[in-house]
């Protein structure tokens, strides 16, 4: 039937020993000190490695800028629109891609200039004495270092090494890709600076810059970069509108070569006013285009009534011809002219409805100012659209989104809806004027009709020639108002701040933020590396451990043996460690007291498992009994691993077995050692039968002869964790040792020695804690000389502190 005891073993309760671990913690000071250097120096070299990072600012304004030649008597009318809409629009374009790729083209700035600096190579661009000028038609060697040394002020080398047998070129004109052969070995020539290389991987003109300063001898790189790659790098520019002023913008660049963000941010400002002004001028750059298409019919026209008035003049009395018909000339020519302006009208509605029916891109619209047309509604809508289509087909490049596309769509198509309707409005109004005009006509011509015939043939000529000449001439000064209009314009775009190099603008490297990332991980990776030790490492650490597991005294702590030999006691008797066993001494000599045992005094000494130091403890602390001139004897009892005979190095092949077996007495297996009043016997040969040999009468017997001829027994007997010998033993003992080892024996044998203690299996325990090492240097009340410091002086004998590299020899033999 099972015992309630027998379930003891789950009495083990796990708490964190916070105490515990801050002093596993302590104890490993050595690596969070090496972590920490080494950490540090990882950040150290990372930091003076990195280039610095600047940024560079631009700050533009955006404005609504009239023009100040649009008057009241200003014929052309245009509507520009405002600048709601202007800013979102140009903070687009700024990062669009072809924007973009505009000013990388015009700066070329897919070609890098570089120098070797300390640890790598750095953007030189601005700060070398050449730039060089490539046929953009001709293919480039890309994405490889160009070595460029000057070997005079005008001679320099070329080197080139070529690890392949084919290289890869670009060719900037149509961004295209191709291959070309070469030899795998380093490439060198000479040039002229000012020569022309011309090389299947390189074409180039090298040119000095103005004040280059020395640069005989130096070595310089170049390198031709992927064009879209380029531009890709330079799309993240930051666009940032501002929360003061919706009409700011604030341009800005991160990199390490200032001069290159100053010229970039420059740049795309420029290009940036370029293009809007071109797109400002449109309406009437369209108008002008328009008014020089119909200047060249207009001009034929006017040439062959020209030639016809000669010939009709010729031979004739002009003055006497036309005498008659001036007034009625004069007259018809008013309604000829008011006519033409009728019809011009109804045919620039005629075609402008035709484009909208037919055409989807509205951005080459005449003004409708070319044909006379002041209707603020029409000049307004046609101008909107206008707008609207360049915008819409500038996005395209930079905009994916389908949605915004779909509202440009949207806002286009009102626009022609109301445009189609003012249309038809305004050509109703207009045919019902050319009828007027038309009657007016007609009444003056049938008074033309009266006149004599040369007369009438003298008018109908001069009346073709004088409207061609007023439309010429009409049309030429609408060409001319729209060239001053285009002339005049200011762009709604202006510099408020140019980017400039003031000697500021350093944001990096963010050395601090790799020091403070090298403390954090210099503490925590050791820190992880303990913490995983702590948990997964379920051995006795310190007495802490061995009180919470358990209500067995303990009645000493034994430091660590850092000698060869086991005769600690014996070999320095003034060291800590004696003194240790000599507290254990007196610890054990107040247990016999406590249980009244008088005469022979009986010690067993045992421990869960082989190692943790049994035979070790046993001589020692037979060795202060004999030191202290009392009889005593260190009995072998482990059968089946003995050890007595290596320590004292005993030759005898005789012991315990021998007598059991009624062999030999036990003067026969008694031996002496080097210690006064220490004997030994030893375990003996290896027996097949040692649980029975312990069992037998023959132990008892032993044990009883032992106590007539000796003052203490020291019973030396196998791990009771693994045999059953220990149990069967117990009987003959007064007091048991149960041996424990810091960071050796699991806490799971205590909880089993709990269970046994439980059953009577073990009577009179007691635990030593052996092997302790207090690592932390925090006294634990047990250390004997090991938490004393300085105190300790003069009582104990002094030891020599071990090298470095023995130390560290030890540890690594340890781990």
């Amino acid at each position: 039937m099972l015992d309630i005891k027998d379930f003891a073993i789950f009495e083990n309760h796990s708490h964190f020993d916070f105490k515990g671990f801050l002093l596993k913690i302590a104890s490993y000071w050595k690596w969070f000190l090496v972590s920490l250097i080494i950490t540090f120096t990882i950040a150290y070299q990372i930091n003076i490695r990195k280039e610095k990072i600047y940024e560079m600012q631009t700050m533009v304004s955006i404005k609504e800028e009239n023009n100040p030649f649009f008057t009241s008597t200003t014929s052309l009318v245009f509507n520009w629109g405002g600048v709601s809409d202007k800013v979102n629009g140009i903070s687009t374009i700024l990062q669009s891609r072809s924007h973009n790729e505009l000013v990388v083209d015009k700066l070329q700035f897919y070609i890098d200039y570089l120098e070797q600096g300390k640890y790598n190579l750095i953007d030189s661009y601005g700060a070398v004495p050449f730039y060089v000028n490539i046929d953009k038609t001709k293919g480039q060697i890309a994405n490889t270092l160009i070595s460029i040394k000057f070997l005079t002020e005008n001679e320099y080398q070329i080197q080139i090494p070529f690890e392949n047998n084919s290289v890869s070129l670009i060719t900037y004109s149509n961004n295209s890709y191709s291959n070309t052969s070469v030899q795998p070995i380093t490439f060198a020539k000479k040039y002229k600076v000012g020569e022309n290389v011309n090389l299947p991987f390189l074409n180039w003109k090298l040119q000095i810059n103005d004040n280059p300063g020395f640069y005989k001898g130096k070595e310089y790189f170049v390198r031709f970069n992927d064009f879209d790659g380029t531009v890709s790098r330079y799309r993240g520019i930051n666009v940032d509108s501002g929360k003061s002023s919706g009409s700011l913008l604030t341009l800005s660049m991160q990199g390490t070569n200032k001069t290159r963000m100053v010229d970039y941010l420059n740049s795309t400002v420029k290009m940036l006013i370029k293009i809007q002004l071109d797109g400002k001028n449109q309406f009437a750059t369209n108008t002008i285009r328009f008014i020089d298409s119909t200047l060249v019919a207009m001009e034929s026209q006017l040439k062959q009534t020209g030639n016809e008035l000669k010939s009709f003049q010729k031979d004739k009395n002009i003055y006497e011809i036309e005498g008659g018909g001036s007034k009625v000339s004069e007259k018809i020519m008013d309604f000829d002219v008011e006519k033409d302006q009728i019809a011009r009208k109804i045919a620039y509605y005629n075609s402008l409805k035709t484009y909208l029916s037919n055409s989807v891109d509205y951005s080459r619209l005449p003004a409708p100012s070319v044909a006379g047309i002041e209707d603020p509604n029409i000049v307004a809508n046609v101008s909107k659209l206008i707008a609207l289509s360049t915008q819409r087909s500038e996005m395209s490049y930079a905009v994916k989104s389908e949605k915004i596309f779909k509202d440009f769509d949207n806002q286009m198509a009102a626009v022609k809806n109301v445009l189609q309707e003012n249309i038809v409005t305004a050509k109703a109004s207009l045919l019902y004027d050319l009828s007027l005009v038309n009657a007016k006509i007609g009444q003056a011509e049938s008074t033309v009709r009266r006149l004599p015939a040369e007369q009438q043939e003298l008018l109908k000529i001069k009346r073709k020639y004088d409207l061609n000449d007023n439309i010429y001439t009409e049309f030429l000064q609408k060409r001319n108002e729209a060239e001053i209009v285009r002339a005049s314009n200011l762009s709604d775009i202006h510099f408020i701040d140019p980017a400039k190099d003031i000697g500021g603008g350093l944001i990096g490297p963010k050395t601090s933020v790799n020091y403070v990332m090298a403390l954090f991980l210099g503490i925590l990776i050791p820190l992880l590396f303990v913490l995983v030790i702590f948990f997964i490492n379920n051995s006795i650490q310190n007495t802490e451990d061995i009180s919470k597991l358990t209500q067995i005294p303990l009645i000493g702590v034994i430091g660590i043996n850092k000698d060869s030999g086991s005769l600690a006691v014996f070999d320095k008797p003034k060291s800590a460690l004696s003194e240790s066993f000599r507290g254990i001494r007196s610890s054990l000599q107040f247990l016999y007291k406590k249980q009244q045992v008088s005469g022979s005094k009986t010690l067993m000494i045992t421990s869960s498992i082989s190692g943790e130091g049994k035979t070790f403890c046993s001589i020692n602390i037979a060795t202060v009994f004999a030191l202290s001139e009392k009889k005593t004897v260190v009995v072998g009892l482990d059968l089946r691993k003995p050890r007595l005979a290596d320590e004292f190095q005993i030759k005898s092949s005789l012991g315990v077995v021998n007598y059991l077996i009624k062999q030999n007495t036990l003067q026969e297996i008694t031996n002496s050692t080097p210690i006064p009043n220490l004997d030994v016997i030893l375990s003996g040969p290896i027996p097949p039968n040692p649980s029975e040999l312990i069992l037998s009468d023959g132990m008892k017997e032993l044990i009883d002869e032992l106590k007539h001829k000796y003052d203490y027994i020291i019973l030396d007997t196998p791990p009771v964790g693994l045999v059953a010998d220990s149990l069967e033993l117990d009987q003959f003992a007064d007091v048991t040792l149960y041996i424990v080892r810091q960071n050796y024996t699991k806490k799971d044998m205590i909880t089993l020695l709990n269970t046994r203690l439980k059953r009577d299996e073990l009577n009179n325990v007691s635990i030593v804690l052996n092997g302790f090492e207090n690592k932390a240097k925090y006294g634990s009340g047990y250390g004997y000389g090991y938490g004393y410091g300085a105190y300790s002086n003069g009582y104990h004998e002094e030891e020599a502190k071990d090298g470095f590299w023995k130390v560290f020899v030890n540890r690594i033999r340890k781990s």
